[in-house]
């Protein structure tokens, strides 16, 4: 599975997600020894997560 990553890194206001691909510093980092679930399982989050940064 490819990353999400945008490109853009940078963080929202309270520096839990990046705005680009909406993962945490954490799963950025740790995204390549992820296993296939856990990868899957995260881009699962990211839609929520994006709509909740959306509307702060």
């Amino acid at each position: 599975m490819s990353t999400p990553c945008k490109n853009i890194c940078k963080y929202d206001k309270t520096d839990t997600y990046c705005i680009g691909c909406y993962r945490t510093i954490n799963e950025i980092a740790q995204w390549m020894i992820f296993s296939e679930e856990k990868r899957i399982e995260i881009m699962r989050l990211l839609p929520g997560r994006k709509k909740d940064l959306s509307s702060q």
